[in-house]
């Protein structure tokens, strides 16, 4: 699934292309994603101009002058900019196309990502109006996360996936985390000192500002905007890495499946 990194870097790549531009028609070929596609976003969309492509955790939104069109990338969906006159594929299932005769595309095999729409304030929609703070905005720093898993007893891993908690974090970056901050994701998050929340926040916000640059990570099925893979994936120090050395102390990374996924860890670097 495109975590953070990976929708901030498609955000960074359609924005150039498409604030500013008047949205001539668009093109639903498939309503059935996660949620049904709205009938009415033809009509309301047409003619309307793109203000700002903005991000909210996981969600991308496009503002225009009418309302705002939020969008959900799934498990396995991509966002690019095509000439309209590229011929869509089976899994194209929502074109946005522009008046300069671009388009914007939605890719989405599994059909589990979103094209949703809403004239009022963004974030007062269901989607986001209970997420937490962006981990990488001023609100977000050692005592909020300190005063937010405070009594949780929850592994420190899985309280970080919760969007309640912080917006936006996927397994991936919470593990990578928890290795540089020497924290046993496995821990239960009301035993993490105000001191280790610090250094917590701080290894987060290395993590995902270092994915961006790199482009977010294609570990599946994930592309930039321009259609190259993310490279950050290169740079990972456990995740997906079991039975390898960790790159600190050479122990044996190790694999656990918890909640239902993997975390990685290396039992002597992080306690």
């Amino acid at each position: 699934m495109p975590e953070l990194p990976e929708v901030e870097t498609t955000r960074r790549g359609i924005a150039p292309a498409v604030s500013g531009r008047i949205v001539d028609r668009v093109v639903v070929r498939d309503r059935r994603l996660r949620w049904p596609v709205p009938a009415t976003l033809r009509r309301e969309l047409t003619g309307a101009r793109i203000t700002a492509v903005r991000r909210r955790a996981k969600y991308l939104l496009l503002d225009t002058d009418r309302g705002t069109v939020l969008i959900h990338l799934g498990m396995s969906g991509s966002l690019s900019v095509v000439s309209a006159d590229t011929p869509p594929s089976i899994y194209d299932h929502v074109d946005i196309v522009l008046k300069d005769g671009n388009c914007l595309r939605l890719r989405d095999p599994r059909r589990f990502g979103a094209v949703l729409w809403t004239r009022g304030e963004p974030g007062r929609h269901r989607l986001l109006a209970g997420l937490g703070p962006e981990p990488l905005g001023p609100d977000f720093d050692g005592q909020s996360l300190y005063s937010r898993v405070r009594g949780r007893r929850r592994a420190i891993r899985d309280v970080l996936l919760d969007s309640h908690v912080v917006a936006g974090i996927g397994n991936i970056y919470a593990n990578e985390a928890l290795f540089r901050a020497g924290i046993d994701p496995r821990r239960a998050a009301g035993r993490i000192s105000r001191e280790r929340c610090d250094r917590l926040v701080q290894a987060l916000r290395e993590v995902l500002k270092e994915a961006i640059e790199a482009g977010g990570s294609t570990l599946r099925d994930f592309r930039r905007a321009d259609g190259q893979p993310g490279y950050f994936q290169l740079d990972l120090k456990v995740y997906g890495r079991a039975g390898k050395p960790c790159p600190v102390c050479a122990t044996p990374i190790r694999r656990q499946v918890h909640g239902a996924r993997s975390l990685f860890y290396c039992p002597k670097c992080q306690h």
